[in-house]
């Protein structure tokens, strides 16, 4: 079997593949400083817990955006599963795809791998939308090449930042309002417009002029956490896919090695 691993700015996502099919999945808090032997310990507990052990894993594939999460990882595969790790976009595992922009090399390797996995189950133009501690939209042409996007903050960071800066602000959960009225009459109720309204707007909008500079029919594919948060009161997504970055390494590494 295969262990993906998914390591973001916010969380690692741990999961085990087998012909392409996600049998089990775990996330943990990024933290850089984490060994492998923690990780060992954590992963084995979580194995045990489904009906695996560490001796069903056959291969390691890690995508990363924390570079200094990378070493301990690698170590993790080598001395604990007894595997090389393939490292997504180097060596063996380099793209498969165009990166059609200016600076190919500064793409993250999660938007790659939503590209890759997307392009895959969906014809023609896509408009990816990933919700992570940033939220990104990425445009991918009917090439399956990628194409460039836009990067915002998250609405965690943006809902942090507003908190951190005024002192009289509480802090409030990000959650789908109960009702559809844009004028608050309490704080908290002001500050959950702002920002679940806020965000809904901003998608909507970029996603309507992303659309039209494309100009062709277009396929807007959400992933990431908060996707089903905002499908509630949008219809910006045509679907929506939790596990996008997750497939993405699963068919690199079938690329790579035809298995």
């Amino acid at each position: 079997m295969l262990l993906a691993i998914d390591a973001g700015n916010t969380n690692l996502v741990f999961a085990l593949l087998q012909d392409s099919e996600i049998k089990a999945r775990w996330r943990i808090a990024t933290d850089p400083r984490r060994t492998a032997d923690q990780y060992a310990v954590w992963l084995h507990q979580l194995l045990e817990l489904e009906g695996f052990t560490k001796a069903d894993v056959d291969a390691v594939i890690i995508g990363t955006v924390v570079p200094r999460a990378l070493h301990n990882l690698e170590v993790l595969a080598s001395k604990y599963f007894h595997v090389e790790p393939m490292i997504a976009g180097q060596g063996a595992a380099t793209w498969p795809i165009a990166l059609d922009v200016e600076e190919p090399k500064s793409v993250g390797a999660d938007r790659v791998l939503n590209v890759i996995a997307a392009h895959a189950k969906y014809k023609g133009d896509l408009i990816l939308i990933d919700f992570g501690t940033a939220t990104t939209f990425d445009v991918v042409d009917f090439s399956g090449a990628y194409k460039g996007g836009i990067i915002a903050p998250g609405i965690n960071l943006s809902l942090d930042a507003l908190v951190s800066a005024a002192a009289m602000l509480p802090r409030i959960a990000i959650e789908a309002p109960a009702e559809t009225s844009v004028v608050g009459r309490t704080t908290e109720r002001q500050m959950l417009i702002g920002i679940y309204w806020g965000y809904v707007a901003m998608i909507e909008g970029l996603v309507e002029r992303m659309k039209a500079e494309i100009g062709r029919p277009v396929t807007v594919v959400a992933t990431g956490g908060l996707a089903d948060l905002f499908d509630k009161h949008t219809k910006a997504f045509d679907a929506i896919e939790p596990d996008l970055t997750i497939q993405g390494l699963g068919l690199l590494h079938h690329s790579a090695t035809g298995q």
